[in-house]
Formats: C-alpha cells, sequence, structure tokens
C-alpha cells in the first residue's frame, strides 16, 4: 500500500490549506454529527466522536464549528440531518478498484454524483460485491515523523505499538503508518498518545490486499478519478488500489 498511501498522506496535508477547504470542513464537520449521533456527544466515552474532533481540529476546522456539530449530533441542538452511509464500488481506468463511502441525506444525489465522476472521467460503476474483495477493514494511525520531542523513528514507534495490536508500521514519506485490525486502532490512539507521541489522524480504513502497480498516466487517471469523486459533498472517502511508485509519485508532485 505505500506508494497509493504516500500519495493519499500528500494529498490530505494539502487539503487544510487548498481551495477546497470549506468542502472539507463540511465533510469534517459532517463526521462528527454522525458520530455524536450514534454513541453520545462526550468524547470521553465515545472513541468515534473523540477521533473524529481530533482530525477536524488538525484541519483547522474553528472549535464553535466543532461544538455546534456535537450538539446537533447529540440532540442538544436542532438542525441535525438524517444521514446515510452508503459504500458504492466501481474502477477508475486501467482497472483500479475504487471503494466510495458516502455520508448522505439524499441517496439518488450520491449515486447520480458517483456515477457521473466515475464515467466523466474513464471509469464506471461495478456491482456491489465485485470490488469489495479487494480491500480489508483495517485500523490506521497516522503519526508524522516530526514530533515536539524529536524525529519518531520506526523502532521508537514499534516499541510502543506492538502490544497494543499494531500489525505493521509503513514509511510514507513524513510520517508512519501504523496498521492494525480495525477493532484496534482506539488502542494503538490511546498508547501513542500515552507514549507523548503526536498524531494526525485515526480511524477504521478500507486498504487493499491487492494492488495495481502504476505508470504515470495511469497515475493521473486514477488520481482525476479520485479528485472528481472528492468533489462530490456527499463523498466522505476514497480508497483505490493503484501503487503510485515512488518515483511516478514524485513526478506527480512536480506537476502540482
Amino acid at each position: 500500500m505505500s506508494g497509493h498511501s504516500k500519495w493519499a498522506t500528500t494529498k490530505h496535508k494539502k487539503a487544510a490549506i487548498d481551495a477546497k477547504r470549506g468542502k472539507l470542513f463540511a465533510k469534517l464537520i459532517k463526521n462528527i454529527e454522525v458520530a455524536a449521533r450514534q454513541g453520545g456527544g462526550d468524547p470521553a466515552g465515545n472513541p468515534t466522536l473523540y477521533d473524529a474532533i481530533q482530525k477536524a481540529k488538525k484541519s483547522s476546522v474553528p472549535n464553535d464549528n466543532i461544538d455546534r456539530a456535537v450538539k446537533r449530533g447529540s440532540g442538544v441542538e436542532a438542525g441535525a440531518a438524517e444521514y446515510q452511509t452508503i459504500t458504492y464500488e466501481g474502477y477508475a481506468p486501467g482497472g483500479v478498484a475504487v471503494l466510495i463511502e458516502c455520508l448522505t441525506d439524499n441517496r439518488n444525489r450520491a449515486a447520480a454524483e458517483v456515477r457521473t465522476a466515475l464515467t466523466r472521467n474513464g471509469g464506471q460503476l461495478a456491482d456491489p460485491g465485485s470490488v469489495a474483495y479487494v480491500f480489508h477493514r483495517k485500523g490506521v494511525v497516522i503519526v508524522p515523523k516530526a514530533q515536539p520531542s524529536g524525529d519518531a523513528t520506526e523502532d521508537s514507534i514499534l516499541e510502543v505499538v506492538l502490544d497494543a495490536g499494531a500489525e505493521e508500521v509503513n514509511d510514507n514519506g513524513e510520517t508512519w503508518e501504523i496498521v492494525s485490525e480495525a477493532t484496534d486502532f482506539v488502542a494503538i490512539r490511546e498508547a501513542v498518545q500515552q507514549a507523548g507521541i503526536d498524531y494526525d489522524s485515526a480511524e477504521a480504513s478500507w486498504v487493499p490486499n491487492l494492488q495495481v502497480p502504476l505508470d504515470l498516466d495511469g497515475a493521473k487517471k486514477m488520481v482525476r478519478v479520485i479528485e472528481a469523486l472528492e468533489d462530490s459533498d456527499d463523498v466522505q472517502d476514497v480508497f483505490a488500489n493503484g501503487d503510485i511508485p515512488d518515483d511516478v509519485l514524485a513526478l506527480l508532485d512536480d506537476e502540482d
């Protein structure tokens, strides 16, 4: 997963400062609202809400926006929407498998926007089950190498997270990606915090177990599809099994 993860990490890092900040904020707020509705408004007793709030703070979402989302979701304030979680499956050009997670209050609109984003960029919607088998549900915790107390090394991270259930630690350039079973990422996040290590995000994610290596043209096409999908307000996350080698990733970064 290394190549695509590095690309994804780069895109996430840029997301907080790019022109789509408002759109990103809206998606993070939606996550908080849904987490508060499902598990209550107290982050101490609702790990999903805790991590949704932390992710929003890392992306500079104002505290007032976060507080209002928690209140709407937990029913303290009115105005919460009825969101549904829907997962669509599809293909980007070159046979790259794509899993699209939506959080929407309008199923028909979400389906139409996903189909349009795929087909306009050379991809296609797939039947349920035809792509999902390519991915495993995993816990993913992202830790920046640069820490207030000095750079975090692979050995120092492993020492902290192995007993908490970590399966592997991947080098994503400026960050470490800690992969575990989906049920273990909260324990890993807590172990990281107790060790005084800063982290960027902690969540359950879809990780490909089979990857398609991409050249520059294939990488551009996959990125185009992912960005078109992410442009939809209903799309929360997009996962793909295209693997972008380091040299191709460098060429992509040069073109940005």
